[in-house]
């Protein structure tokens, strides 16, 4: 028998570009959208300026950049919690590289650089490690098929 759990998302993207022609040619229309979730905050989609996106809304490759590194972060913090290790501060200045090809494009890789900031009596080195741990945990890098990179650091408070 599984006991496998299953969750199921449901969000609602709406495309708010018709300059008035609709997608009558490449540059009649904006790539700006909507996307949205039940009890949730708006978030304004694009696609990115090289695509003649705009550069002041999300686009799906930041988002999918960021999933990675939300996924990751929360996945630490629990496993930090159940370790008794007091993260005070985090923060992951993380990157992804998409390639164009002829068949459309794809994602390469991603590189996350979470840096935790512990309490003083902390063990950095199980900190450090639990990275680790939290990245083969991690939903969203289990999802993709390009190689998810994790570069931790690990600062105490003053």
């Amino acid at each position: 028998m599984s006991h496998d759990k299953q969750h199921g998302y449901a969000i609602r993207t709406e495309w708010s570009g018709n300059l008035g022609k609709g997608t009558a040619d490449y540059r009649a229309y904006s790539r700006d959208h909507v996307i949205s979730a039940a009890g949730r905050p708006d978030l304004p989609g694009s696609s990115d300026p090289a695509f003649r996106g705009d550069a002041s809304r999300w686009n799906p490759e930041d988002l999918l950049v960021a999933s990675l590194s939300s996924c990751h972060m929360l996945w630490y913090l629990h496993l930090c919690a159940e370790a008794k290790i007091v993260v005070l501060a985090y923060r992951d200045d993380a990157s992804g590289t998409m390639v164009e090809d002829a068949g459309g494009g794809r994602f390469t890789a991603a590189v996350l650089r979470p840096v935790a900031t512990l309490a003083a009596a902390s063990d950095a080195a199980r900190a450090k490690a639990l990275h680790e741990e939290a990245h083969r945990l991690c939903f969203i890098a289990n999802s993709v098929n390009f190689p998810v990179r994790i570069e931790p650091a690990v600062l105490f408070a003053d």
